[in-house]
């Protein structure tokens, strides 16, 4: 996998590129174990008394975080593109993130929910801003040709990262608050105490520790650009420089139906992926456990969903394998907002309400799962074909500025997607009428893209 550099000529050696890959490995525990199957299903089912409201709170955090990382995100990628260095800033935001990971081990049932809400937002920002440093340093690494199948792959180790955490806490450390075993039946380790939920608190110091492990391999192997502007300079010019680029892009109309298309179809995705382990506890009182082992079958899918992407990219194009997940996710929402107790397909297909043994005991939890599976699928292709398509179609040269928009395009209005959540949740007292509010993003996104060609000028 030694490549030579776009930049200077000079080869990429394996080591490097697998050390930018590990990035995602090593950042993926977060979204997957904290955010989306572990932590925020806790947070909305046993956290507090009121599931609706906790999940209009939980909705609130992303729309907070949103903000701020659409504000700051395309600053920040101007400045990584005059300052030079990027490792800097990944090494900066990890700090932030670490400790806000970890203080999330004392969000105890009944304590304040200020405080995880207060760190689950730090956590958030400094993942993407993060995330904004790391994607700029792509185009640098490897060749056109191969930048599709690098980020998908880099993509899918994100994924089987996520799930080899997620199988860890389900196996070891997820136990029934009735009989205090785990799904093999011994005790969780460590002593953790589940009915006071230590054992999804426990995911944010766990998330923290994998992060700062193996974030080490991109800081030793990977290389960097040399350092450019001091910080003052830096920070002026590149904030000149965003200004610029904002202008540049009524000059480049590809790019920008690109990107205003991104911004509506990952604000759906988003959504999807923040409120549907959360949706499935409050429909289903799905606990630790179940909420587990559904993330484990999503990340077992979305791993190969991102290998044979990685290949279909090279032959068919990142819009081409975009457009494929969005008609998937958007097929797997409508599925699940479909989804009652006793049917499904809005009661077209009515399902037995009796109960089987064992874990997903009806037949709508069948159901739920099925649809996830689309998810599976779907939703790591479509983020990794995404951000091929932009470095296909910029230079290297202001990769920094436009990834910084291009996580704007991704941040700007996904506080509209939570947002619609929360208010026809609380309007409508359904979270069935919240999650439909995903649909449009996603069909809107879907929409636009087909008016954007696989080059752009």
């Amino acid at each position: 996998m030694d490549a030579s550099s776009p930049t200077t000529g000079a080869t990429v050696t394996k080591r490097g590129i697998w050390g930018w890959m590990l990035f995602d490995w090593a950042a993926q525990p977060f979204f997957t174990v904290v955010t989306t199957f572990i932590f925020g299903p806790y947070f909305v089912a046993r956290l507090t008394a009121d599931p609706i409201s906790a999940q209009t709170t939980w909705s609130n955090v992303a729309t907070t975080s949103s903000l701020i990382i659409a504000v700051f995100s395309p600053i920040l990628g101007s400045i990584a593109d005059q300052s030079g260095s990027r490792k800097p800033w990944i090494a900066f935001f990890a700090v932030i993130k670490i400790i806000s990971l970890s203080m999330l081990w004392f969000a105890a049932p009944g304590s304040a929910i200020l405080l995880p809400v207060t760190f689950m937002i730090l956590a958030s920002i400094a993942a993407e801003f993060s995330i904004v440093f790391n994607d700029s340093m792509m185009p640098r690494l490897t060749t056109s040709e191969n930048v599709g199948r690098i980020s998908n792959t880099a993509w899918g180790l994100g994924y089987l990262g996520g799930m080899v955490v997620l199988i860890f806490v389900v196996v070891f450390l997820a136990a029934n608050p009735s009989t205090g075993v785990t799904i093999i039946g011994i005790p969780a380790l460590f002593g953790l105490d589940p009915a006071t939920g230590e054992d999804a608190r426990i995911t944010g110091p766990i998330s923290a520790l994998w992060y700062f492990v193996f974030i080490l391999p991109m800081f030793f192997f990977t290389p960097d650009v040399k350092k450019g502007l001091p910080l003052a300079k830096a920070v002026h010019s590149g904030i000149s420089e965003l200004k610029t680029t904002l202008r540049e892009l009524k000059s480049r109309p590809i790019i920008t139906r690109f990107l205003i298309a991104r911004m509506l179809y990952q604000d759906g995705v988003n959504g999807v992926l923040i409120l549907g382990g959360a949706f499935a506890a409050g429909m289903f009182g799905w606990g630790t456990m179940e909420i587990g082992i559904y993330g484990i079958i999503l990340n077992i899918v979305a791993i190969g969903g991102c290998l044979i992407a990685g290949r279909l990219d090279q032959r068919l194009g990142s819009r081409t394998m975009i457009l494929i997940s969005l008609a998937l996710l958007l097929a797997a929402t409508v599925g699940i907002v479909s989804t009652q107790k006793e049917s499904t397909l809005f009661g077209l297909l009515h399902l037995p309400a009796s109960t089987s043994e064992g874990l997903f005991s009806t037949a709508a939890e069948k159901a739920y799962l099925l649809y996830g599976v689309l998810i599976g699928l779907a939703f790591g292709p479509v983020q990794a074909s995404s951000r091929s398509y932009l470095a296909r179609n910029i230079t290297i040269e202001e990769a920094g500025r436009y990834f910084g928009i291009y996580a704007l395009s991704g941040r700007a209005t996904s506080f509209m997607a939570t947002l619609s959540f929360s208010i026809a949740t609380y309007a409508t007292g359904s979270a069935h009428v919240g999650m439909a509010m995903l649909t449009i993003f996603l069909g809107a996104g879907l929409l636009l893209l087909l008016r954007v060609p696989e080059k752009a000028a």
